[in-house]
């Protein structure tokens, strides 16, 4: 009884410099930081996240390859549990593990790091000053690229995504590795490397190399009610086996079955509505996310141009992605929302280096019933333009509505 009161008790409670799940968490990008310590023993944060759509969606294209026949029900429901540990004064761990995901139906670990705030594990008060504005970040982790990743829908965990979908090139890796991020007065600057595998092992060696990750910006509020962002972020890698920046989310899209071939499988091709531009060896991307919340007004922008080729490729080739998303909320405590996203993305194609275009747009309606529970209702239209008479993508398109429900705790 006393050890299920004080379990009970400490749920009650965030951790220090804890990102939020739940709503609290909206618009809120990296983990908060601050100096001060509740740290009075060991506790453990056991949260986790649960969804399910309502898929009625169509697709077409030019008939030279056959399509899956699409239907109107119920997706695979995903679900996502979460460990957060404060180790000691400004420690923590964080592990999140899918419990089922579109592309595996058995439970597998996504990411574990830890972050430091603090370094009075080395001596109390040790190096204070400095610490009050620096943070690291070490693990098996997501790496901070762009700020997108922060806005995503991570395999359960969708409720900070005011969409369905995630972009149409989505930046999102995990890789083994470190970041140090500096932050004083709104001014955010962050360095870090990893080993850019999304497998890891110690095979091949000759393919061994390393990823640069850096970003730097301002995020402050220049009135009451008028906060602004604008970051800028690098992610670089000159040889590796096989960048994964673009294809390393393992969980799958939302977007089930549409522009897959006939006899397709859900969980083989999870990435359906997805574009890997598939550079290979060597990538060099920058994302500029501009960023306010006027209100109950909110724009989140994306500029993104990402360049790189594989050893046997004869030139390097590159991609241009754009996104706007325009939110409103309303409503007590902004329960409710309207939102609509424009994204598309240009560049060309690996082997045929055909120039190819994909557009979507998005147009959804959220209601969060409590903190922790929202419904989303999304119409989707996406389509394929410069893609040979060959290609699936042909004269391919895709539309029709989302339902989705998401719990994150």
């Amino acid at each position: 009884m006393i050890t299920a009161g004080l379990s009970t008790q400490a749920q009650e409670r965030d951790l220090d410099n804890f990102r939020p799940l739940d709503k609290r968490g909206i618009n809120i990008f990296e983990s908060p930081k601050d100096s001060v310590s509740t740290f009075d023993g060991l506790q453990v944060r056991i949260g986790g996240a649960s969804t399910i759509q309502f898929q009625s969606l169509r697709h077409e294209n030019s008939g030279q390859v056959a399509l899956s026949d699409l239907g109107t029900n119920f997706n695979l429901p995903t679900a996502n549990l979460d460990l957060d540990v404060q180790l000691y004064h400004g420690v923590r761990m964080h592990l999140r593990t899918y419990l089922s995901s579109r592309h595996h139906p058995e439970p597998y670990v996504k990411d574990g790091y830890i972050l430091i705030d603090r370094l009075d594990f080395i001596n109390p008060g040790f190096m204070d000053h400095l610490m009050d504005k620096v943070t690291l970040k070490i693990g098996h982790m997501e790496t901070n690229y762009g700020d997108a990743h922060f806005r995503r829908t991570d395999n359960a965990h969708s409720l900070q995504n005011p969409f369905v979908g995630n972009y149409i090139m989505d930046a999102f890796t995990t890789e083994v590795g470190a970041e140090v991020y500096y932050r004083d007065r709104g001014f955010l600057g962050m360095v870090g490397a990893t080993n850019g595998k999304l497998n890891q092992s110690v095979s091949s060696p000759t393919t061994d190399g390393v990823s640069f990750v850096a970003k730097l910006g301002y995020d402050n509020y220049l009135a009451d009610d008028f906060r602004f962002r604008l970051t800028g972020s690098l992610y670089h890698t000159s040889q590796v086996a096989n960048s994964y920046l673009y294809s390393a989310d393992r969980a799958g899209s939302r977007y089930y079955m549409v522009l897959e071939p006939e006899g397709a499988s859900a969980s083989a091709n999870f990435t359906s509505g997805r574009y890997n531009p598939a550079f290979g060896n060597e990538i060099t991307a920058v994302m500029i996310n501009p960023f306010f919340k006027y209100g109950g007004l909110e724009f989140f922008g994306t500029f993104e141009y990402a360049t790189g080729q594989r050893d046997t490729d004869p030139d390097s080739r590159s991609f241009t992605q754009l996104a706007g998303d325009l939110i409103y909320r309303f409503g007590a405590d902004e329960k409710f929302y309207v939102a609509g996203r424009y994204n598309t993305i240009s560049g060309e194609e690996a082997v045929t280096y055909r120039d190819i275009d994909i557009n979507r747009v998005q147009i959804g309606a959220g209601w969060f019933m409590t903190k922790n529970i929202l419904a989303k209702l999304e119409y989707v239209h996406q389509d394929y333009k410069g893609f040979g008479p060959t290609s699936i993508y042909n004269g391919g398109k895709f539309n029709g509505l989302m339902v989705e429900a998401a719990i994150s705790f």
